[in-house]
C-alpha cells in the first residue's frame, strides 16, 4: 500500500476510535461514566445492571480492539504482529473484565483509582498506542541488525 494512503486510512481508522469515544453515552450502557467524570470521592456508587454493563464492556472493547487490529495491521502489513495484538487484547479482556468487577462488586469505596484505571483499559483503546511504538521499535531494532 503507498504511503499516502496508509496514513490517510490510519487515519480514518483513529477518527474511528474518536467517534466511538464522542458518542459513548449512545452506543454503551455505562453508568459509571458520570460517575468516574464528577467528584466520585463524594458520590455513592451507581445503580447497574450487571449482565447489561458486561456485555456493553465486550461490546466496546471489540470494537476498540477490531479498529486498533486493523491501524497495525495497516502499519505493518504483518499477520504475525496482528496475531500477537489479537492475543495480547484477548488476555488483556479477561484479566481486566475479571479485575473490573470484583472491583466494583467488592468495596470500590476503598480502590476507586484502581478501578478508574482499569475501566479505562477497558473502554479506551490504549492498547493500541502502547502496541503501535513497541511494534515499530521491534521493527527498527530487527532492521539495524543486518
Amino acid at each position: 500500500m503507498q504511503k499516502v494512503w496508509k496514513y490517510i486510512v490510519i487515519g480514518f481508522l483513529f477518527g474511528l476510535l474518536v467517534l466511538i469515544r464522542a458518542f459513548e453515552n449512545e452506543l454503551f450502557y455505562d453508568p459509571f461514566l458520570n460517575f468516574f467524570k464528577y467528584d466520585y470521592f463524594q458520590g455513592t456508587i451507581p445503580t447497574y445492571e450487571t449482565w447489561s454493563l458486561f456485555f456493553s464492556h465486550i461490546f466496546r472493547y471489540g470494537l476498540n480492539m477490531l479498529v486498533s487490529l486493523a491501524i497495525i495491521y495497516i502499519a505493518f502489513e504483518n499477520k504475525s504482529v496482528v496475531k500477537f495484538s489479537l492475543g495480547l487484547y484477548l488476555v488483556a479482556f479477561v484479566i481486566l473484565v475479571s479485575l473490573y468487577f470484583y472491583l466494583i462488586k467488592h468495596d470500590l469505596t476503598e480502590d476507586y483509582l484502581l478501578t478508574f484505571y482499569v475501566r479505562r483499559f477497558l473502554i479506551q483503546p490504549l492498547f493500541v498506542l502502547i502496541l503501535l511504538p513497541a511494534f515499530y521499535y521491534q521493527r527498527k531494532i530487527k532492521h539495524e541488525e543486518f
